[in-house]
């Protein structure tokens, strides 16, 4: 990776952007990278084109200050010219506030994508070239339309594309096919599997890694693909559930799920494993994994890269106390509340060095397909674990 990155130009001097609660994100994002490239050495980091390359921080100051009436604006505190700006932002952070009428406000989605356009436009016509890292997409739900209903997700990407971003990069999308709304621009929809693998590895030291003793859950028939990379590359079985819903009602802007019903092959004594994109409310998983208990499942971990938990921890509480879920494992990529934090059945997933790596390579216009398909890491970390070896 070093001999690439000292034998390519960057795109331009790098400028890293922490938007409201990416702060400790955006903070170790640029130590690995600052650390990674205070260690490059080579005649080239004298030439013209590297100046500014190794530095102390990439971080860029800059903030959206509020107004007593809720009106913001975003202000650059240094000078963008030229630069390669990478800008993380967190949608769904609701642990940021602000003043408004004196009252305490939490940020919404909407307040947060209003933020980040905001620090696009004190950028713009000055940056080199626009980055957005989102991990979570905004109104990534509403991908496709049901009757008269808004295309929330296609105007949002294509908003941003107008206003200059090149790339826009997303983990996990519900439906990755909302970038056809932007055919002609940068769009990465990431996967963490190789991360999960590896935490699960880490935490879990008794997991048997074969058919006989492993198995992986589809929550749905939406989350198969992602499920069916999980069972090729560990080599074990996949087993799905798919939804029963009462279409004559719906209830907060959905149709309420009547059943799970399960298919695949008995799971009976065996270690099971949950993937999905998120957590909402917890209700369909925490059914899902009670009906897995009551077939004979051993031990049921739950992997989704995004844990909202919009109706409390309660519900986990009870399950794992009643131990039909070992374990929940979800992504930093997004806000996770103290108290989520200090539940012993929660383990977190670190991302922030692979968002590392990816800022590095594109900002040397490198290609990222090793960083998108791991499976030669994953090969590897498999056999480690099978070996005995620590990973």
């Amino acid at each position: 990776m070093d001999s690439i990155h000292e034998v390519s130009i960057p795109v331009g001097s790098l400028s890293i952007i922490g938007m409201k609660g990416c702060e400790e994100m955006a903070a170790k994002v640029d130590n690995y990278i600052s650390t990674w490239r205070g260690t490059r050495h080579g005649e080239l980091m004298k030439d013209g084109d590297f100046i500014g390359y190794c530095r102390d921080t990439y971080l860029l100051k800059a903030s959206c200050p509020r107004f007593g009436d809720g009106e913001a604006k975003g202000s650059l505190k240094e000078t963008v010219r030229g630069h390669d700006v990478f800008i993380l932002v967190d949608c769904f952070n609701y642990g940021v506030t602000y003043k408004m009428y004196g009252m305490t406000v939490p940020m919404s989605p909407d307040d947060h994508f209003a933020d980040l356009k905001r620090m696009i436009a004190a950028a713009n016509g000055k940056a080199r070239r626009i980055n957005v890292i989102m991990p979570m997409l905004y109104e990534g739900r509403q991908h496709r339309r049901s009757s008269r209903e808004s295309l929330d997700c296609a105007m949002m990407l294509k908003e941003l594309v107008a206003m200059g971003v090149e790339n826009i990069i997303t983990f996990d999308a519900h439906d990755s096919r909302v970038q056809n709304a932007i055919p002609l621009s940068g769009f990465e929809d990431i996967k963490p599997t190789y991360q999960f693998l590896k935490a699960l590895i880490r935490n879990v030291p008794d997991l048997v890694l074969d058919k006989d003793h492993l198995m992986i859950i589809s929550p749905d028939e939406g989350g198969m693909s992602r499920c069916m990379y999980f069972s090729s590359v560990l080599g074990v079985n996949l087993g799905m559930f798919y939804k029963r819903r009462d279409y004559s009602v719906i209830v907060n802007g959905k149709n309420p799920i009547v059943a799970h019903e399960f298919l695949g092959e008995s799971v009976e004594g065996k270690d099971l494993i949950i993937v999905d994109d998120m957590i909402s409310s917890g209700e369909s998983v925490l059914d899902i994994a009670a009906q897995l208990k009551s077939k004979g499942a051993k031990r049921i971990f739950i992997c989704t890269t995004f844990g909202l938990f919009c109706e409390g921890l309660e519900k986990f509480d009870k399950a794992y106390h009643d131990g039909n879920i070992s374990k929940v494992f979800t992504t930093n990529l997004i806000y996770r509340s103290p108290e989520l934090l200090q539940r012993e059945w929660y383990q977190q997933v670190d991302m922030s060095k692979y968002i590392a790596y990816l800022i590095d390579y594109l900002n040397h216009d490198q290609s990222i397909s090793p960083l998108l398909d791991p499976v030669e890491k994953i090969n590897r970390l498999l056999e480690k674990a099978r070996n005995g070896e620590p990973v």
